[in-house]
């Protein structure tokens, strides 16, 4: 009979690293709690800046003028269609036939053009978002260095904080000195 296995002793070496994983976590854990604690909301930080609010101005012009085309080529086909309606008892099947090739055609190229804008313009404000995104990460982190916070957290992210740690207004500020 063997007193010592070397997969017993496996077994209690793992639970011994484990167990000092987990308590030392929680010492360092106990460590951090003595910090301070902010409370950021991005999306409200990042759309409040000026740097976003003059690019969605600019966003917002050049959509509605894009909007006025996509609706003139819809009136176009509209009318293709009530013209098509109209002459279908009386035009030649020959030539009836083509008239309604084109009108699918156009209606297809239509939709494809709608799907490409909407795609183009979901692009162009993913990039302005994610631009400011990224220098909006950088001022919360020189903000946490210099108010001496151990960590800023995403506001959606937490049940609960006090109002006072709210760092949304400071960041925004903070972006549009920096970026003007």
């Amino acid at each position: 009979m063997q007193v010592f296995s070397f997969k017993a002793y496996r077994v209690c070496f793992s639970i011994f690293l484990m167990g000092l994983f987990f308590f030392g976590a929680l010492t360092e854990f106990s460590y951090a709690a003595d910090g301070r604690v902010g409370f950021v909301d991005i999306q409200k930080a990042v759309l409040n800046t000026k740097e976003w609010k003059r690019g969605f101005e600019s966003f917002k012009k050049d959509f509605s003028k894009e909007k006025k085309k996509i609706k003139a080529r819809e009136a176009k086909i509209k009318k293709m269609l009530e013209n098509l309606n109209k002459q279908s008892f009386v035009l030649d099947p020959e030539l009836k036939k083509k008239k309604e090739d084109k009108f699918r055609k156009e209606k297809v190229n239509f939709e494809r053009y709608v799907q490409d804008q909407n795609a183009e313009f979901g692009k162009i404000e993913k990039e302005m978002t994610q631009k400011i995104l990224l220098k909006m990460m950088k001022v919360i982190q020189k903000i946490g260095k210099e108010k001496k916070f151990t960590m800023i957290l995403e506001q959606k992210v937490v049940l609960y904080h006090d109002k006072g740690n709210d760092l949304t207004t400071l960041a925004t500020k903070a972006y549009d000195r920096s970026n003007k």
